[in-house]
């Protein structure tokens, strides 16, 4: 692959993923849940595997600790997480989601099935199957960042 295909596809990927924060952003709020960006998504993912201090979630998003507390305030008032005390850290907290938050990250996957559809309808079930084999193949830890 020469530097020009190269550079075509990185902006068809590039894309793509931004199309599908957008379709499944829209999709939530047209669930009820407007008052949530695309920001919280990224950082419901790494909460709702039981729980994060905000030094781990200022990791994941590849944010200050300070941001990351922030966007925990922001959470906690609109009553998507909440704190607990760390389990195994006295001087700790945990941020957790809340049923509120629970169901946001629902609404986000039943919006993520929806937006992916078309893909399988272009590429039909086993390509769609060995695209997503593919991606998570080369895609770094898994970790899902916003551009800020």
């Amino acid at each position: 692959m020469d530097s020009q295909e190269a550079l075509t596809l990185s902006s068809l990927i590039l894309a793509t993923a931004g199309g599908l924060v957008d379709r499944i952003n829209t999709g939530v709020a047209a669930r009820g849940f407007d008052d949530v960006r695309p920001a919280h998504g990224f950082a419901f993912t790494r909460i709702a595997g039981g729980g994060a201090t905000a030094g781990e979630l200022a990791e994941h998003l590849g944010v200050t600790k300070q941001a990351a507390s922030q966007l925990v305030d922001e959470l906690v008032r609109k009553e998507y997480v909440e704190r607990r005390p760390h389990p195994d850290d006295a001087r700790a907290r945990l941020v957790v989601l809340t049923e509120r938050g629970r169901a946001c990250t629902r609404a986000a996957e039943d919006a993520a099935a929806e937006a992916i559809a078309p893909w399988r309808d272009a590429l039909g079930e086993q390509r769609l199957r060995a695209l997503r084999e593919d991606l998570a193949r080369i895609a770094p830890n898994g970790r899902l960042r916003p551009t800020w």
